[in-house]
C-alpha cells in the first residue's frame, strides 16, 4: 500500500509569523548598527567624563584662588573668586559637552510599522 501524503495550506498564522520574524530581524540589525555606533558604555564613560570635568573645574579654580592669596596676600578672596571661576567654567564645558553629545544622537523613537487589515487582532 502506498503511503498518503497530505498537502497542507499555509495558514494566516505562518504568514504573520514569518512577516514579524522579518519585522524583528530589521530591529535587531538597527539595534546592533546602535550600539556599534555609540557602544554599550558609552552613556556610563560619558557621565564619568563630566564629572570629571565638575571636579577638575573646581579644583583647579581652588588651586588658582589659592595661589593669587599666596602672591597677593588677599585671602580669602583669592580662594572664592577661583571657586566660583572654576566652577561657572566647570558647567560652562560640561554643558557644550552634553549639548555636543546630544547633537549625535538621533532624535525620538523609530516609526511603528504599518497595520494590515490582517493585524487588527480580529
Amino acid at each position: 500500500m502506498r503511503p498518503v501524503i497530505i498537502m497542507t495550506q499555509p495558514d494566516k498564522h505562518d504568514e504573520g509569523l514569518s512577516r514579524l520574524g522579518v519585522q524583528l530581524d530589521d530591529f535587531d540589525a538597527k539595534r546592533a548598527r546602535k550600539v556599534k555606533a555609540y557602544g554599550e558604555a558609552e552613556g556610563a564613560s560619558e557621565g564619568y567624563r563630566l564629572m570629571a570635568l565638575l571636579i577638575g573645574g573646581v579644583i583647579g579654580g581652588l588651586g588658582l584662588g589659592w595661589l593669587v592669596d599666596r602672591v597677593a596676600h588677599t585671602s580669602p578672596f583669592g580662594l572664592i573668586g577661583g571657586l566660583l571661576i572654576g566652577t561657572a567654567a566647570s558647567v560652562y564645558m560640561i554643558v557644550r559637552s552634553a549639548s555636543r553629545a546630544s547633537d549625535s544622537v538621533p532624535p525620538g523613537p523609530a516609526a511603528a510599522p504599518a497595520l494590515d487589515d490582517d493585524d487588527n487582532g480580529g
